[in-house]
């Protein structure tokens, strides 16, 4: 063990420093084990900062955090908030049906195996907020307790960052209070929601990229590799249980390019080949394998997910043809010319459809119509919506010669009024930019050309089949180059209220997408009976693509998610708790969740994280003027630790304020997670002018530095144990919005409103007394 006068060696001037020299200078670190004569330190403090002290409060603290999460978890017996989604994207899991979420698949896997676990038969529908769990015999207390198990392990963990990066054993206890104690994280975790599973895999990718780091003096060794490897993984996870864990992958990207960085630096005297080892090293583990994870939660999701479900109509044809019992698979027959069909919007579902009624002469903004006949979108089963499909070149008697193929130029022949359908150069009646739709007598070639429709298969090729049911298709107009496309708004009375059909200019838009949804007749007016119903084997599709279409739907549909929500808040709200979320509400008795966190502690952070930024920017105001205020090791922390916890912190937070989406306040969790680090970091810098150090593991070239310790005397537990004291008591406090009971009066309501922005149920209303 080396000597603890050792610290540094003279340098010879204008010498190059040796490797090692430059990082130890600016650098904190170098060592593991504690040879620094302890006498100094109080004994109180010596004592809980022993293993088996450290042991036993973090044993507590988990304890209670198992006892806070479980309690009455069987309360309330209804289906609460988004467990309408979650848990049903259980109960498909065990059906093995597939469907569609925005959210990668890993923590719903988990759900589904948690349900079949304790015996869920996945014929519980999750269909309303309030269904009764109880009447349909769901066992759903053990599909909550896996939330409620990773909430209550990830109280250690963040203990267990805190004393990583060097923190006594008290200030981990303060930062594991901060989300022991807390309302919002509570409530999250006894529920079947992702955010549980999301926080626990963000904290397992902070601490196994800290134990990393500490070993950077070990560098390519077994338990270097480890850790990195360890940090990919739950990176993997982290991203896979939520949409929301591209940020924890974005965390560990920027400080591992931080890290990069500082490897660069030819001071430190390292070769190029030394940092493109490093470069490789991290890309395998932080890129190549939590990617192979991230791909093997969709392999697995898609080859439970086998048979046809509420997600299918979200997938390509393609891809429904792989589903077993798809109606695309069963029902999709080739299509031949003279058949009668049906053609449905893809996005609306309407039908296309026309009757004898014209378009009026004068439209509501005077523009003057050619009063052709009417041609709209239908959204019931009418005979009016029979389309006949006619050739434009000349076909065989039989054979494969009569099938409709990829770009065949036809014509549509509506049924009941013996005219052809038509689009020319004339504005329709609510979309003035587009053409107008109507109908033309077959026995009139006068209008020939302006009949004529290219049939575009979305993603077609030549000599692709056209296929009812699977194959969805674009109608473009010859002459005109515009595509039949629909919009929800309304007709006025004059078109029944129907949909307009309209010639949208853009002749490749992706929402004039329409598809054959039945065939009425075959060409010799037989019901059409061509290999109708008779089983078939699911097509085969490469995993690749599926992953690669899910994940493009997954992000178009995440990004659409902007309709407004009474319970949405914006960023700028969080921190401070402005607004929260009612979750489930029971009239008779007055009984209701509200996902709101502990303002004690959210505040506190809020509170904490202003002193950092004030502390280091005077910092760097006060060594821009030659003064050195911090000494260097505090400094360093306060920068590599805490500016960590600022990052992880800021990346969580940041990127929503740029988002378009729907936003509520369980959104920054993870945030409020990294902000009760960050806290536990400052409050060790109030309380103590010294830090534990150094921390890092000594390697074998590493000439040690003198050790000290942060010693927090006895103020620092007792200002822990008064912070951890009031936070439970406003825990307790808020506790029936918390845990749904007991229900409360109008004025028990009121007195649980801390903030006069919080919308809570059943309140009393507050009346002025008239002297």
């Amino acid at each position: 063990m080396a000597s603890p006068t050792r610290v540094r060696q003279r340098k010879t001037p204008g010498a190059p420093p040796p490797a090692g020299d430059y990082d130890r200078d600016h650098d904190e670190d170098h060592v593991d084990v504690v040879f620094q004569n302890q006498k100094s330190r109080s004994a109180f403090e010596r004592a809980l900062d022993t293993p088996q002290a450290s042991a036993a409060v973090v044993g507590v603290l988990t304890a209670l955090a198992f006892i806070l999460r479980f309690y009455k978890i069987n309360q309330p017996d209804q289906v609460v908030f988004d467990e309408v989604h979650f848990g049903k994207f259980a109960s498909f899991y065990i059906l093995r049906e597939y469907y569609f979420d925005v959210h990668p698949p890993f923590a719903k896997l988990l759900f589904g195996l948690a349900g079949w676990f304790v015996g869920f038969d996945g014929h519980f529908s999750f269909n309303n907020i309030g269904d009764s769990y109880t009447d349909s015999h769901v066992p759903y207390v053990g599909m909550r307790a896996l939330p409620a198990i990773l909430g209550s392990l990830t109280i250690p963990i963040v203990y267990a960052i805190m004393k990583e990066t060097g923190h006594s054993t008290i200030i981990a206890a303060f930062s594991a209070c901060i989300i022991l104690f807390d309302n919002a994280h509570i409530a999250q975790s006894r529920l079947i929601l992702l955010d549980a599973a999301l926080i626990f895999f963000m904290s397992l990718t902070i601490y196994s990229y800290i134990r990393f780091r500490k070993l950077r003096y070990w560098e390519f060794n077994v338990e270097w590799w480890s850790w990195l490897v360890a940090t990919g993984f739950f990176m993997a996870c982290a991203w896979g249980s939520k949409v929301n864990g591209i940020l924890t992958v974005a965390t560990i990207g920027i400080a591992v390019l931080i890290d990069l960085w500082d490897i660069l630096d030819h001071r430190k005297g390292y070769t190029l080949d030394h940092f493109w080892k490093h470069f490789a090293a991290r890309a395998i583990g932080l890129i190549v394998i939590p990617f192979i994870i991230y791909l093997s939660f969709f392999y697995v999701h898609f080859a439970v997910l086998i048979h046809s479900g509420p997600g299918d109509s979200f997938m390509s044809p393609a891809f429904q043809e792989t589903l077993i019992g798809n109606e695309l698979l069963t029902n999709s027959q080739e299509l031949r010319y003279y058949d009668v069909v049906t053609m449905k919007h893809k996005d609306t579902k309407v039908l296309l459809h026309s009757h004898p009624d014209r378009y009026p002469l004068q439209y509501e903004d005077g523009r003057i119509s050619t009063q052709g006949q009417q041609v709209t979108g239908y959204g019931h089963e009418d005979t009016n919506n029979h389309w006949q499909l006619i050739p434009t070149k000349a076909l065989p008697e039989t054979g494969r010669g009569r099938v409709v193929h990829h770009d065949d130029v036809i014509q549509l022949l509506h049924v009941n009024t013996q005219t052809l359908l038509l689009t020319h150069d004339v504005a329709s009646p609510l979309t003035p930019t587009n053409q107008e739709f109507t109908t033309w007598a077959k026995d009139d070639h006068s209008r020939h050309n302006d009949t004529l429709f290219f049939l575009q298969l979305v993603d077609g090729n030549a000599g692709d089949v056209w296929k009812s049911k699977s194959s969805h298709f674009r109608l473009v107009h010859v002459p005109t180059r515009v595509s039949m496309w629909t919009h929800t708004k309304q007709l006025p009375e004059w078109g029944y209220k129907q949909q307009e059909i309209n010639g949208n200019k853009n002749p490749s838009e992706k929402s004039a997408a329409w598809y054959v949804d039945e065939v009425i007749s075959s060409e010799n007016n037989l019901d059409f009976s061509r290999e109708k119903n008779v089983p078939r084997e699911p097509k085969k599709m490469s995993f690749f693509k599926k992953f690669a279409e899910l994940q493009l739907l997954m992000l178009q549909h995440n990004a659409g998610l902007t309709a407004s929500h009474p319970y949405a808040s914006g960023p700028m709200n969080w921190p401070f708790l402005l607004s929260g979320i009612s979750f489930w509400t029971e009239n008779d008795t007055q009984k209701q969740i509200y996902l709101i966190g502990n303002i004690v502690g959210w505040w506190t952070c809020v509170i904490a994280i202003s002193i950092y930024i004030g502390i280091i920017g005077a910092d760097l105001l006060a060594r821009r003027r030659g003064a050195e205020p911090i000494p260097d090791q505090v400094r360093n922390r306060l920068w590599n630790s805490a500016g960590f916890f600022l990052l992880v912190w800021a990346v969580h937070y940041l990127p929503f304020f740029l988002m378009g989406r729907q936003l509520f306040i369980h959104h920054y969790l993870p945030s409020h997670l990294a902000s009760a680090l960050l806290a536990g970091s400052v409050l060790g810098f109030i309380v103590s002018d010294k830090v534990n150090f150094p921390i890092s593991i000594a390697g074998r070239m590493t000439r040690m530095r003198a050790t000290e310790y942060a010693d927090l005397g006895i103020q620092g537990p007792i200002v822990v144990g008064v912070f951890a004291v009031i936070m439970f008591a406003m825990l307790v406090y808020l506790a029936p919005l918390t845990y749904g009971t007991p229900g409360l009066d109008g004025d028990g309501v009121n007195s649980k409103r801390l903030l006069s922005s919080w919308t809570l149920h059943f309140a009393a209303k507050v009346t002025n007394q008239v002297p």
